[in-house]
């Protein structure tokens, strides 16, 4: 006869919900940058301006503190620096993008920004699929 209540878990170990929550989120996000490569926007604004990508940031920030103290805290702590520092190369772009000379330079960040956003999705992807922390800045 099976058990009906799981066995608890060890310190630091997350959840299997959580575990899934961060592939949903992950996926939302390369959901996101594919739908701006296939459509006719620049992947950085598919990102931060599309339903999916917001919908995987209030995930992450709703399941923030059941994840803490987890190897899945770094994981959040990449999607949501991710997503903010994407949002920051928008409005330096935009800054950028006021002057005629700083228009080229606006075009080369965003275009930076965009890949440097698929090298974040894609490596947190795979290092949650290895089942292993991401390293984290320290905390100040």
């Amino acid at each position: 006869m099976s058990n009906p209540v799981p066995a608890p878990l060890a310190i630091g170990q997350p959840s299997e919900n959580m575990v899934t929550v961060t592939h949903l989120v992950y996926a939302l996000h390369a959901f996101a940058v594919f739908s701006a490569v296939v459509g006719s926007t620049m992947i950085i604004f598919g990102f931060i301006a599309s339903l999916p990508s917001i919908a995987a940031v209030i995930l992450n920030y709703w399941n923030q503190t059941t994840v803490r103290g987890t190897w899945l805290e770094s994981h959040f702590r990449w999607q949501i620096r991710t997503f903010w520092f994407a949002v920051l190369w928008v409005v330096i772009a935009g800054l950028m993008a006021v002057t005629v000379i700083g228009l080229p330079f606006a075009f080369v960040l965003m275009l930076l920004a965009g890949l440097w956003i698929l090298y974040r999705i894609v490596r947190g992807w795979w290092v949650l699929t290895q089942r292993a922390p991401l390293p984290m800045p320290p905390q100040g």
